[in-house]
Order: C-alpha cells, then sequence, then structure tokens
C-alpha cells in the first residue's frame, strides 16, 4: 500500500528543492507577449513543447482558430482516474507602457515579487502546472491514475477557442479539473455567478430637433426611462436554493474576515448585478434621434434563470410604451458550482492545509470563467492560483514568489490525493 502523505511530502520537498526552477520558469512564460489581442500563441505554445519535450513530454497541438494553439498531453495510467489541470497562455494587453514601473514583459524578480503582465492572471499559475507536470516525470512517479495538461490560448476574449473548443471536440475529458486561474492563498472558488449580457435598442422617430419634445420621438429619452427599468433589477427578491445556501454563507464569511475591502460586496452573491456599460444613440444635437442602443452587463445569482430575466424585462419594457429589441451577446451562463464535498475540491483544499497549517475552504466568485464549461460537462472543478488580485488587468501586474512556490506545492500534493482515492 502507498503511503500517500510520505509520497505527498516527497513531492513538496522536490518542488522547494527546484523552486529556483520553478521560479525561472515562470519569468520565461512572462517574456514571451502573448496578449489577447491579437491572440497568437505560436512562440509561448513552442516554449512549453520545447520544455516538456526534455522530459518526454511532447504535447499534442490543436489549432482551434488562426495561430491559437491548444497544448494537451498526459501522464501516468490511463485505466484509473483523470485530473486535468488547466491553465491559459493568453493574457490581457499591456496598454500603454508609461503607465508601466517596470518592462511589462521583463519577468524580473525584485523585493520577493515576479513583476510583469500576466504575472497573477495566470503564468504563475500555469507554471506551476507544467512544472508539477515535468517534475512528476522527472521523479518517476507511478500514478494510479492520469493526470493531462490542458494550456489554452483563449480566455481572456471569452475563450471560444480554448476549453469549450477542446470540450465540444472531445480532446479532453476527466473526473475533475483544477484550472489555475488566480484566487486567494487560502480560499479557492468553487462556484460563479451566472451572466446575462444584452443589447437593447430604443428606436424613435426622427425630426429637427427645435421641435422637440412635441415632434418626433426621442430614442435617447426613451432608452433612459429603460435604463431604469432595467436597473430595477437589483431590487428583485431572489429565493437562493437551500443548497446553495451554506457556499453563500462561507463567501460572506469570506468577505468580512478575509478580503476586508469586499465587504460591502457581500450582496452581490444574491442579487442581479447591473452594469450599463455603453450608450450609443443619435447623430446630431439638432436631430430628434431615431436610435439608441444600450450595451448591459447583469451577472445572475443562484435562484432566477435566463427565462425569468428575458420575461422580467419584457414586462417592465412593454409597460413604457416604447419600441425596442432585445439581443443577448457575450457571455451566456447560469450560476453554477462544484459541491466542497468532491473529490476534486476536497483534494485542493485539503492540501492548502496541509502545505500551509492554514484554514482552507473554498468560495463562490461573482465574475465568470472557464470553469463553467467544465461543468457543463459534468466535470468537477476549482479554481486555485497565485496572485495579487489588485494588480490584476491593471498596471505594474505582479506576484508575490513565495505565493508560485506554495501553489505547485498544492498541485503536486493534490495530484496524489486526487488519483489514489477509490
Amino acid at each position: 500500500m502507498t503511503d500517500t502523505i510520505a509520497l505527498k511530502q516527497l513531492l513538496i520537498d522536490e518542488v522547494e528543492k527546484r523552486k529556483d526552477e520553478l521560479i525561472e520558469l515562470c519569468s520565461s512564460l512572462i517574456q514571451i507577449p502573448s496578449e489577447n489581442p491579437p491572440g497568437d500563441s505560436t512562440e509561448i505554445s513552442q516554449f512549453i513543447t520545447d520544455y516538456l519535450k526534455q522530459y518526454d513530454l511532447e504535447p499534442e497541438w490543436h489549432e482551434a482558430s488562426d495561430k491559437m494553439f491548444n497544448l494537451i498531453s498526459s501522464y501516468g495510467n490511463k485505466e484509473g482516474k483523470n485530473l486535468i489541470y488547466c491553465g491559459h497562455t493568453d493574457v490581457v494587453p499591456a496598454g500603454d507602457l508609461t503607465k508601466w514601473d517596470f518592462n511589462p514583459f521583463s519577468g524580473e524578480v525584485v523585493d520577493g515579487w515576479m513583476l510583469g503582465r500576466g504575472a497573477s492572471d495566470m503564468k504563475a499559475g500555469l507554471a506551476g502546472l507544467i512544472f508539477v507536470y515535468g517534475l512528476m516525470k522527472r521523479m518517476d512517479i507511478q500514478l494510479p491514475g492520469q493526470l493531462t495538461l490542458a494550456i489554452v490560448p483563449d480566455e481572456e476574449t471569452g475563450g471560444e477557442f480554448g476549453v469549450p473548443w477542446l470540450l465540444e471536440n472531445k480532446l479532453i475529458a476527466g473526473d475533475g479539473a483544477l484550472i489555475a486561474e488566480p484566487s486567494s492563498p487560502y480560499n479557492p472558488t468553487i462556484g460563479q455567478k451566472g451572466s446575462y449580457w444584452f443589447e437593447l435598442e430604443v428606436f424613435g422617430t426622427p425630426g429637427h430637433g427645435s421641435l422637440s419634445p412635441i415632434a418626433g420621438n426621442n430614442a435617447i429619452t426613451d432608452a433612459i426611462k429603460a435604463i431604469d427599468k432595467i436597473q430595477d433589477l437589483w431590487d428583485l427578491n431572489i429565493t437562493i436554493p437551500d443548497e446553495i445556501k451554506p457556499l453563500i454563507e462561507v463567501s460572506q464569511r469570506y468577505m468580512r474576515e478575509v478580503e476586508k475591502d469586499r465587504l460591502k460586496f457581500q450582496p452581490v452573491l444574491e442579487k442581479i448585478t447591473v452594469n450599463i456599460g455603453t450608450i450609443q444613440g443619435g447623430t446630431k444635437s439638432n436631430i430628434i434621434p431615431e436610435s439608441c442602443k444600450v450595451q448591459v452587463d447583469c451577472r445572475l445569482p443562484f435562484g432566477i434563470t435566463h427565462d425569468e430575466v428575458s420575461l422580467y424585462l419584457k414586462d417592465a419594457l412593454d409597460s413604457l410604451g416604447i419600441r425596442y429589441s432585445i439581443r443577448l451577446f457575450g457571455f451566456k451562463s447560469h450560476a453554477n458550482y462544484t459541491s466542497a464535498e468532491d473529490p476534486v475540491c476536497r483534494a485542493i483544499v485539503d492540501n492548502i492545509t496541509f502545505v500551509t497549517d492554514h484554514e482552507a475552504y473554498g468560495v463562490m466568485q461573482w465574475a465568470s470563467s472557464d470553469a463553467r464549461h467544465f461543468r457543463d460537462y459534468n466535470i468537477p472543478v476549482l479554481q486555485y492560483g497565485p496572485a495579487y488580485l489588485p494588480s490584476i488587468h491593471g498596471y505594474n501586474e505582479k506576484v508575490q514568489v513565495e505565493d508560485i512556490i506554495r501553489c505547485a506545492k498544492v498541485y503536486a500534493a493534490a495530484v496524489i490525493d486526487f488519483l489514489y482515492e477509490k
């Protein structure tokens, strides 16, 4: 019988011993610009392939769109359980370089911080996954199941050519998955709200501006009335399903005790959030506008569906007597989660405590991610990765080196617990 605790400790010690190699790998990934857009993952995919080939682990390349390459590699026993470790190579654009205090593609380590675009989202986590995957082979660890590394090129612009593409084409499957997306050190995300993005177009009747409001019909002023109704979505009383209430409560506890600056955001876990993102209307100040378009980002809690939101909007907007149309676009998902008791959640959460001797528990996120795609295919999933959360997608992105090392240790130990569990 395998002593799994001893095996986990052996792997953790090996990560510690080779931590400089891990940090060098992370730095190298950051030094390769992989901004999306444009979304060309050729250079970084080749680098990862060359790294893994050192250990006879050559990944398959799957081009989902022009120069967007998904990499897949598996190690272990195909007859056992399969654990997917997933990460994305793309990063958001660096933006105005004059607003950075350092080269966003330097990958430098300064005062214990790894610096650069993607440091937190999510090249540090990606480096941890790749490093641990290679380490298993280097140490000739005989796994009773299979560890699959799935590296995707397209998450930051919606992910159409990444995780969902792999799942739709039956290129990956598993009993559980871990995405190395940024999280807090002791609190992986095991659930997320749904997304409901829509564009409202309000129609008016053009006329000379000097005759408004008597002449014509102003699409912009009608759109303003519509926006007031749309914002009332926040005030809807939604019944949270009983099975979800413990997750909501522990997530609110997290906001109170861990990320205390987010205390005021506790209500978003039970409410429909409404962001009026863009407004476009009219052609000239002296012409009564014929059209006004409004794009809205709503995030849906557990307890309400897309159809129910659509029905509410129809009733509310019809009551105004305006002419309008609505079309859905962008992210579309219902609130979704993985049980805290699922083996993949237990493997990560328990090993955060094993590595750090600190209480750990899973929480909800109020946004969306690739995790929803795994759940659509009945693959339990959670997210855990190194991050300095305030710097994500901003200037001067960074992550603490010690966080990169800690997460890699958790990744290594979790493989053992998950694959050895019957």
